[in-house]
C-alpha cells in the first residue's frame, strides 16, 4: 500500500484522539461517517480466527433497545452446508441475548448451555458475492443459510471487517436488507466471547 494510503487507512481507524476504537466507543462514541471510514479502513478476517468462536455484538443504533435486539451474539463454525453458495466458506448463526444493557456481556437465551440458535448465514468473501459495496470483506449471506422459507432474517446481508490488522477480536459490521436492492440498515460490533462446539 503506498505510504500516504497506508497513513490514512491507520488515521480512519483510529477516534479523534488518537486512541483506538473498542466495542463500547464505537457504539456509543461514532459518528456513522467514522464508522464508515472505520469499515473502509478495515481487513477481511480470516476464516481459521471465526470458527470455533462466538461473538458478543451489539447494534449501533439505540432504537434496536426497544425492540429487543440491542444485544446479541454470533457464532462461526464449519460443517455441512446449509445452501449451494460461493467457495471457500464457513457459516454462522445468531443467539438471541437478555437485554440488560450494552456494558455487560451478553447472555444466550434460554440460556448459555441451552442457546436457540437461529438466523443462519454462508461465509464468504465479498468480493464472490452479488454486490458491490465492500469488497474487502466477509460477507454473512443470510439467503444461503437455509433458513426456512418466510424467515426475515433470510433478507439480511451482513458485510464483516476486522477493524486492525493485528487484533482479530474486534469486528465491525454494516447489514443490508436485500429487497431488490440492498438498502443500508446499521452498524454492530462484535467482539470475541467463547469457545463452542457446535457443528451444524
Amino acid at each position: 500500500m503506498p505510504r500516504v494510503l497506508q497513513t490514512r487507512a491507520v488515521a480512519d481507524n483510529l477516534r479523534p484522539d488518537g486512541t483506538r476504537w473498542d466495542q463500547l466507543s464505537l457504539v456509543r462514541e461514532a459518528t456513522t461517517g467514522q464508522r464508515r471510514a472505520v469499515m473502509r479502513a478495515g481487513v477481511r478476517p480470516d476464516f481459521a480466527s471465526l470458527a470455533g468462536w462466538e461473538f458478543a455484538g451489539i447494534n449501533c443504533p439505540w432504537v434496536t433497545t426497544l425492540v429487543g435486539i440491542r444485544k446479541f451474539k454470533k457464532g462461526f463454525y464449519r460443517g455441512p452446508s446449509r445452501g449451494a453458495g460461493p467457495e471457500p466458506f464457513i457459516q454462522g448463526y445468531n443467539v438471541g441475548a437478555r437485554q440488560d444493557g450494552i456494558d455487560r456481556p451478553p447472555v444466550a437465551k434460554p440460556s448459555e448451555e441451552r442457546p436457540k440458535r437461529y438466523g443462519f448465514y454462508r461465509v464468504y468473501a465479498a468480493d464472490a458475492g452479488p454486490r458491490r459495496h465492500h469488497d474487502h470483506a466477509l460477507l454473512l449471506d443470510y439467503g444461503r443459510g437455509g433458513n426456512f422459507a418466510l424467515d426475515p432474517a433470510g433478507l439480511l446481508r451482513d458485510y464483516l471487517v476486522q477493524v486492525y490488522p493485528d487484533d482479530p477480536d474486534l469486528l465491525l459490521g454494516h447489514a443490508f436488507g436485500a429487497v431488490g436492492v440492498w438498502v443500508p440498515v446499521a452498524y454492530f460490533v462484535l467482539q470475541r466471547m467463547n469457545e463452542h462446539d457446535f457443528e451444524g
